[in-house]
Protein backbone atom coordinates (compact mmCIF):
# COMPACT_ATOMS: atom_id res chain seq x y z
CA UNK A 1 0.00 0.00 0.00
CA UNK A 2 1.48 3.37 -1.05
CA UNK A 3 1.83 6.23 1.45
CA UNK A 4 -0.91 8.23 -0.32
CA UNK A 5 -3.26 5.27 -0.32
CA UNK A 6 -2.52 4.58 3.35
CA UNK A 7 -3.23 8.23 4.20
CA UNK A 8 -6.57 8.20 2.38
CA UNK A 9 -7.46 4.90 4.03
CA UNK A 10 -6.68 6.36 7.46
CA UNK A 11 -8.85 9.41 6.79
CA UNK A 12 -11.83 7.30 5.79
CA UNK A 13 -11.35 4.97 8.75
CA UNK A 14 -11.80 7.96 11.07
CA UNK A 15 -15.26 8.57 9.64
CA UNK A 16 -18.40 6.88 10.86
CA UNK A 17 -18.13 3.76 8.71
CA UNK A 18 -21.40 2.39 10.07
CA UNK A 19 -23.35 5.48 9.01
CA UNK A 20 -25.80 4.99 6.15
CA UNK A 21 -25.40 8.56 4.86
CA UNK A 22 -21.64 8.15 4.78
CA UNK A 23 -22.01 5.08 2.59
CA UNK A 24 -24.29 7.08 0.28
CA UNK A 25 -21.62 9.78 0.00
CA UNK A 26 -18.99 7.18 -0.85
CA UNK A 27 -21.17 5.79 -3.66
CA UNK A 28 -21.78 9.32 -4.95
CA UNK A 29 -18.02 9.97 -4.87
CA UNK A 30 -17.36 6.83 -6.88
CA UNK A 31 -19.78 8.09 -9.54
CA UNK A 32 -18.45 11.68 -9.51
CA UNK A 33 -16.38 13.09 -12.43
CA UNK A 34 -13.20 12.51 -10.43
CA UNK A 35 -14.39 9.16 -9.12
CA UNK A 36 -13.84 5.58 -10.24
CA UNK A 37 -13.75 5.00 -14.04
CA UNK A 38 -15.55 1.67 -13.70
CA UNK A 39 -18.32 2.96 -11.42
CA UNK A 40 -18.87 6.04 -13.60
CA UNK A 41 -19.42 3.86 -16.67
CA UNK A 42 -22.18 1.73 -15.17
CA UNK A 43 -25.91 1.88 -15.96
CA UNK A 44 -28.96 0.08 -14.60
CA UNK A 45 -28.55 -2.51 -17.36
CA UNK A 46 -24.82 -3.12 -16.95
CA UNK A 47 -24.99 -3.82 -13.21
CA UNK A 48 -28.25 -5.77 -13.01
CA UNK A 49 -26.33 -9.05 -13.30
CA UNK A 50 -24.43 -8.19 -10.11
CA UNK A 51 -27.70 -7.63 -8.24
CA UNK A 52 -28.70 -11.20 -9.09
CA UNK A 53 -25.27 -12.60 -8.23
CA UNK A 54 -25.15 -10.84 -4.87
CA UNK A 55 -28.66 -12.02 -4.02
CA UNK A 56 -27.62 -15.62 -4.67
CA UNK A 57 -24.50 -15.20 -2.56
CA UNK A 58 -26.75 -14.05 0.28
CA UNK A 59 -28.86 -17.19 -0.20
CA UNK A 60 -25.76 -19.37 -0.13
CA UNK A 61 -24.55 -17.95 3.18
CA UNK A 62 -28.02 -18.50 4.67
CA UNK A 63 -28.00 -22.11 3.44
CA UNK A 64 -24.55 -22.58 4.99
CA UNK A 65 -25.62 -20.81 8.22
CA UNK A 66 -22.56 -18.53 8.10
CA UNK A 67 -23.82 -15.48 9.95
CA UNK A 68 -20.55 -13.51 9.81
CA UNK A 69 -20.43 -14.07 6.07
CA UNK A 70 -24.12 -13.19 5.77
CA UNK A 71 -23.41 -9.77 7.29
CA UNK A 72 -20.78 -9.12 4.62
CA UNK A 73 -22.92 -10.43 1.76
CA UNK A 74 -25.90 -8.29 2.79
CA UNK A 75 -23.56 -5.31 2.56
CA UNK A 76 -22.61 -6.32 -0.99
CA UNK A 77 -26.30 -6.56 -1.87
CA UNK A 78 -26.98 -3.17 -0.31
CA UNK A 79 -24.17 -1.74 -2.42
CA UNK A 80 -26.00 -2.79 -5.59
CA UNK A 81 -29.19 -1.10 -4.40
CA UNK A 82 -27.33 2.10 -3.60
CA UNK A 83 -25.67 2.09 -7.01
CA UNK A 84 -29.06 1.82 -8.73
CA UNK A 85 -30.43 4.64 -6.58
CA UNK A 86 -27.40 6.84 -7.29
CA UNK A 87 -27.75 6.31 -11.03
CA UNK A 88 -31.44 7.20 -10.82
CA UNK A 89 -30.74 10.29 -8.71
CA UNK A 90 -28.20 11.57 -11.23
CA UNK A 91 -30.80 11.40 -13.99
CA UNK A 92 -33.47 13.03 -11.83
CA UNK A 93 -35.71 9.96 -11.67
CA UNK A 94 -35.82 9.34 -7.90
CA UNK A 95 -33.58 9.33 -4.84
CA UNK A 96 -33.13 7.29 -1.68
CA UNK A 97 -35.75 9.31 0.21
CA UNK A 98 -38.29 8.33 -2.48
CA UNK A 99 -37.33 4.66 -2.19
CA UNK A 100 -37.67 4.69 1.61
CA UNK A 101 -40.91 6.69 1.53
CA UNK A 102 -42.55 4.31 -0.96
CA UNK A 103 -41.63 1.14 0.91
CA UNK A 104 -42.68 2.69 4.23
CA UNK A 105 -46.07 3.65 2.81
CA UNK A 106 -46.44 0.17 1.33
CA UNK A 107 -45.65 -1.61 4.59
CA UNK A 108 -48.20 0.46 6.49
CA UNK A 109 -50.83 0.10 3.78
CA UNK A 110 -50.41 -3.66 3.46
CA UNK A 111 -50.46 -4.32 7.21
CA UNK A 112 -53.89 -2.98 8.19
CA UNK A 113 -54.05 -5.68 10.88
CA UNK A 114 -51.13 -3.90 12.58
CA UNK A 115 -51.69 -0.25 11.68
CA UNK A 116 -55.46 -0.32 11.18
CA UNK A 117 -58.59 -2.14 12.27
CA UNK A 118 -58.44 -5.20 10.00
CA UNK A 119 -58.30 -8.56 11.77
CA UNK A 120 -55.74 -11.19 10.76
CA UNK A 121 -54.60 -13.77 13.28
CA UNK A 122 -52.82 -16.28 11.04
CA UNK A 123 -50.11 -16.03 8.36
CA UNK A 124 -52.61 -17.27 5.76
CA UNK A 125 -55.06 -14.49 6.60
CA UNK A 126 -52.24 -11.95 6.37
CA UNK A 127 -51.24 -13.31 2.95
CA UNK A 128 -54.83 -13.16 1.70
CA UNK A 129 -55.18 -9.54 2.86
CA UNK A 130 -51.84 -8.69 1.23
CA UNK A 131 -52.95 -10.13 -2.12
CA UNK A 132 -56.29 -8.31 -2.02
CA UNK A 133 -54.67 -4.97 -1.17
CA UNK A 134 -52.12 -5.48 -3.92
CA UNK A 135 -54.86 -6.12 -6.47
CA UNK A 136 -56.64 -2.95 -5.40
CA UNK A 137 -53.41 -0.98 -5.70
CA UNK A 138 -52.66 -2.16 -9.21
CA UNK A 139 -55.90 -2.92 -10.97
CA UNK A 140 -58.96 -4.97 -10.12
CA UNK A 141 -58.44 -6.87 -13.39
CA UNK A 142 -54.78 -7.67 -12.67
CA UNK A 143 -54.10 -11.38 -12.24
CA UNK A 144 -53.05 -12.65 -8.83
CA UNK A 145 -50.07 -14.23 -10.62
CA UNK A 146 -48.81 -10.95 -12.09
CA UNK A 147 -47.08 -10.08 -8.83
CA UNK A 148 -44.53 -12.85 -9.44
CA UNK A 149 -41.63 -11.70 -11.68
CA UNK A 150 -41.51 -13.96 -14.73
CA UNK A 151 -37.74 -13.77 -15.09
CA UNK A 152 -36.91 -15.47 -11.77
CA UNK A 153 -35.66 -19.09 -12.01
CA UNK A 154 -38.33 -21.42 -13.35
CA UNK A 155 -38.50 -23.62 -10.26
CA UNK A 156 -38.96 -20.64 -7.95
CA UNK A 157 -41.55 -19.13 -10.31
CA UNK A 158 -43.52 -22.39 -10.40
CA UNK A 159 -43.52 -22.58 -6.60
CA UNK A 160 -44.63 -18.96 -6.25
CA UNK A 161 -47.54 -19.07 -8.70
CA UNK A 162 -48.79 -22.34 -7.24
CA UNK A 163 -48.77 -20.78 -3.78
CA UNK A 164 -50.79 -17.82 -4.99
CA UNK A 165 -53.29 -19.97 -6.85
CA UNK A 166 -53.77 -22.15 -3.77
CA UNK A 167 -54.79 -19.09 -1.74
CA UNK A 168 -57.96 -18.91 -3.84
CA UNK A 169 -58.82 -22.53 -3.04
CA UNK A 170 -57.59 -23.81 -6.41
CA UNK A 171 -55.60 -26.67 -4.97
CA UNK A 172 -55.49 -30.43 -4.61
CA UNK A 173 -57.79 -31.86 -1.97
CA UNK A 174 -55.27 -34.34 -0.59
CA UNK A 175 -51.62 -35.36 -0.97
CA UNK A 176 -52.41 -38.76 -2.52
CA UNK A 177 -54.04 -37.02 -5.46
CA UNK A 178 -50.81 -35.16 -6.18
CA UNK A 179 -48.78 -38.38 -6.05
CA UNK A 180 -51.24 -39.95 -8.52
CA UNK A 181 -50.66 -36.96 -10.77
CA UNK A 182 -46.89 -37.46 -10.52
CA UNK A 183 -47.25 -41.05 -11.76
CA UNK A 184 -49.58 -39.89 -14.54
CA UNK A 185 -47.02 -37.33 -15.73
CA UNK A 186 -44.19 -39.91 -15.59
CA UNK A 187 -46.23 -42.27 -17.78
CA UNK A 188 -46.99 -39.48 -20.23
CA UNK A 189 -43.31 -38.58 -20.42
CA UNK A 190 -42.41 -42.24 -21.08
CA UNK A 191 -44.93 -42.35 -23.93
CA UNK A 192 -43.85 -39.06 -25.55
CA UNK A 193 -42.50 -39.65 -29.05
CA UNK A 194 -41.29 -36.32 -30.42
CA UNK A 195 -38.68 -34.10 -28.79
CA UNK A 196 -41.17 -31.25 -28.43
CA UNK A 197 -43.66 -33.62 -26.77
CA UNK A 198 -40.94 -34.81 -24.36
CA UNK A 199 -40.10 -31.21 -23.45
CA UNK A 200 -43.80 -30.53 -22.83
CA UNK A 201 -44.31 -33.58 -20.64
CA UNK A 202 -41.07 -33.05 -18.71
CA UNK A 203 -42.22 -29.52 -17.89
CA UNK A 204 -45.52 -30.87 -16.61
CA UNK A 205 -43.67 -33.38 -14.44
CA UNK A 206 -41.43 -30.67 -12.97
CA UNK A 207 -44.49 -28.53 -12.30
CA UNK A 208 -46.35 -31.23 -10.38
CA UNK A 209 -43.18 -32.15 -8.44
CA UNK A 210 -43.03 -28.53 -7.36
CA UNK A 211 -46.57 -28.97 -6.09
CA UNK A 212 -45.40 -31.98 -4.08
CA UNK A 213 -42.75 -29.78 -2.49
CA UNK A 214 -45.33 -27.10 -1.69
CA UNK A 215 -47.58 -29.61 0.07
CA UNK A 216 -44.62 -30.88 2.10
CA UNK A 217 -43.64 -27.30 2.98
CA UNK A 218 -40.34 -27.71 1.14
CA UNK A 219 -38.64 -24.91 -0.76
CA UNK A 220 -37.90 -26.70 -4.07
CA UNK A 221 -35.17 -24.25 -5.06
CA UNK A 222 -33.37 -24.78 -1.74
CA UNK A 223 -33.90 -28.53 -1.91
CA UNK A 224 -32.41 -28.71 -5.40
CA UNK A 225 -29.45 -26.52 -4.41
CA UNK A 226 -28.73 -28.89 -1.54
CA UNK A 227 -28.95 -31.88 -3.90
CA UNK A 228 -26.54 -30.13 -6.25
CA UNK A 229 -24.13 -29.56 -3.36
CA UNK A 230 -24.30 -33.23 -2.38
CA UNK A 231 -23.58 -34.28 -5.95
CA UNK A 232 -20.66 -31.85 -6.14
CA UNK A 233 -19.12 -33.16 -2.91
CA UNK A 234 -19.52 -36.81 -3.92
CA UNK A 235 -18.27 -36.37 -7.48
CA UNK A 236 -15.22 -34.36 -6.45
CA UNK A 237 -14.47 -37.06 -3.87
CA UNK A 238 -14.52 -39.63 -6.69
CA UNK A 239 -12.12 -37.47 -8.70
CA UNK A 240 -9.81 -37.10 -5.70
CA UNK A 241 -9.66 -40.86 -5.13
CA UNK A 242 -8.87 -41.44 -8.79
CA UNK A 243 -6.15 -38.80 -8.78
CA UNK A 244 -4.54 -40.40 -5.72
CA UNK A 245 -4.55 -43.76 -7.51
CA UNK A 246 -3.24 -42.27 -10.74
CA UNK A 247 -6.25 -43.30 -12.83
CA UNK A 248 -8.75 -41.36 -14.91
CA UNK A 249 -12.33 -41.42 -13.65
CA UNK A 250 -13.56 -41.61 -17.23
CA UNK A 251 -11.53 -44.78 -17.87
CA UNK A 252 -13.41 -46.74 -15.19
CA UNK A 253 -16.43 -48.86 -15.96
CA UNK A 254 -19.80 -47.62 -14.76
CA UNK A 255 -19.79 -50.35 -12.12
CA UNK A 256 -16.44 -49.13 -10.73
CA UNK A 257 -17.62 -45.52 -10.86
CA UNK A 258 -20.76 -46.49 -8.97
CA UNK A 259 -18.65 -48.20 -6.30
CA UNK A 260 -16.78 -44.93 -5.83
CA UNK A 261 -20.12 -43.10 -5.66
CA UNK A 262 -21.33 -45.38 -2.87
CA UNK A 263 -18.02 -44.89 -1.09
CA UNK A 264 -18.47 -41.13 -1.36
CA UNK A 265 -21.98 -41.38 0.10
CA UNK A 266 -20.60 -43.34 3.05
CA UNK A 267 -17.88 -40.73 3.61
CA UNK A 268 -20.51 -38.00 3.44
CA UNK A 269 -22.74 -39.78 5.96
CA UNK A 270 -19.81 -40.04 8.35
CA UNK A 271 -19.14 -36.32 7.94
CA UNK A 272 -15.78 -36.81 6.27
CA UNK A 273 -16.63 -34.86 3.12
Amino acid sequence: MSSNTAELYTVHMKQNLSGFNNLKRIIAKLRAPDGCPWDKAQTHDTIKQYLIEEAYEVLQTIDENKMDKLCEELGDLLLQILLHVQIAEESGEFNMDDVIRLITEKMIRRHPHVFGNTKASTPDEVAANWDEIKRQENNEETSLLDSVPRNIPGLAYSHAIQNRAARTGFDWKDFDSILDKVMEEINELAQAETQQHKIHEFGDLMFVLTNVARWLNIDPELSLRQANERFYNRFTYMEKVCNEKGVQLGSLSFEKQNELWEQAKKQEKEGKI
